[in-house]
């Protein structure tokens, strides 16, 4: 059961925009924004951080593939179902999602890709796990931008985790089914079960 109830779409009008937003790039609006509309400046604040570090010349879906190790990592079942859902809405291919707890050994993922990962899983850890090794691989691959832009996507995803693990946020039916094809037996619902 959720901490608090998120309030339905048109209870927000001026959000309006802001559910325009999640329903192109999930398909609904998610019950984490639904919740934050109680206090709407949370609410827009959070999706113009969404749309900051989603933009930019990394590939959208690898974006997406790095918030599901961010959130592996937090232990937030809710941002693995979505961040599952987006990858795949983004292009990602089935086999990398379905191998991506298993990156580190998979061939579906390139050395750069690699070095992304590990920074992601070691910065999400906590304490966080960044250190001179991981840096020096992630410097290797890519560059001060590209590392910003990483960075900003586990660095949203460290609120979405901590936001919706504490809230226990219901999750919703698309994103359940998702992760439950491609993560398989090791991906459980968990208390985001709903009501």
């Amino acid at each position: 059961m959720p901490l608090v109830d998120p309030k339905p779409e048109a209870a927000t009008p001026e959000l309006d925009e802001l559910y325009k937003f999640f329903n192109k790039t999930l398909g609904f609006a998610p019950n984490s924004v639904m919740t934050m509309q109680r206090k709407p400046g949370l609410a827009e604040a959070f999706v113009n951080m969404n749309k900051a570090a989603m933009a930019g010349p990394i590939p959208s879906d690898f974006k997406r593939l790095l918030a599901v190790i961010s959130s592996q990592a937090a232990g937030c079942r809710y941002c693995q179902a979505h961040t599952v859902l987006g990858a795949k809405n983004f292009g990602a291919d089935d086999e990398r999602l379905r191998e991506i707890w298993t990156y580190k050994t998979s061939d579906k993922f390139t050395d750069r890709e690699k070095a992304a990962l590990d920074f992601a899983l070691a910065a999400s850890s906590v304490p966080n796990a960044v250190d001179s090794e991981i840096a020096q691989e992630l410097k290797a691959h890519w560059t001060d931008d590209e590392i910003v832009e990483l960075l900003g996507v586990i660095a949203l995803f460290g609120f979405l985790n901590r936001w919706n693990d504490t809230m226990a946020t219901s999750l919703e039916g698309p994103a359940k089914d998702i992760a439950s094809e491609m993560l398989g037996a090791v991906w459980e619902v968990g208390k985001h079960g709903g009501s």
